[in-house]
């Protein structure tokens, strides 16, 4: 469901996937190509939402900020995240099940592991692995989860693509 709340209405580019079962609310914006899965909870109730391009915020995800809250390009955000951050940088894989705290600041090419709590206001520099909990950095990111996180985010532009073109029931006429 995508819907209004006080006079702001979602913004979601046409490229992007928004499943039937997805809540959208709020000063939301979705970049192109991202997609959003079912059960995710954007609510733009108190400040803004920006979701990057090609960024994919899989299900049963909640993200509320308690300010703005702005997520980067190509950032792939596993099932069961709860994200309350600032900022997530370009090209972040935040675990499944793992929880981002109020201000948060996470910068690009960062790995939060599953099931990892990162604690509030906390700054997190490029590169960081970030693990356990409360969360902390345990070095940098190694190349082979790089590439993991990559492979990750065009298995979802594709996976998003063939939903986008199959349509919902709603749109198939019998």
């Amino acid at each position: 469901m995508i819907r209004k709340f006080d006079g702001k209405t979602p913004r979601v580019h046409p490229t992007a996937f928004v499943s039937e079962f997805a809540y959208v609310i709020g000063d939301v914006e979705i970049g192109k190509g991202s997609s959003i899965w079912p059960g995710a909870h954007l609510l733009a109730d108190r400040g803004s939402i920006t979701i990057g391009n090609y960024t994919n915020v899989q299900d049963n995800c909640i993200i509320h900020g308690h300010d703005d809250v702005d997520i980067g390009d190509r950032v792939v955000i596993g099932h069961l995240v709860s994200c309350d951050a600032r900022r997530i940088g370009d090209r972040v894989l935040l675990g499944s099940g793992s929880t981002i705290s109020s201000g948060v600041e996470i910068g690009e090419d960062c790995l939060v592991a599953s099931g990892s709590m990162v604690p509030e206001n906390m700054i997190v520099p490029a590169l960081s692995l970030i693990v356990g909990v409360p969360g902390r950095t345990k070095g940098t990111v190694p190349a082979r989860h790089t590439k993991t996180i990559k492979k990750l985010c065009d298995n979802y532009i594709e996976k998003a693509i063939r939903y986008k073109q199959q349509g919902n029931l709603e749109s198939i006429r019998m």
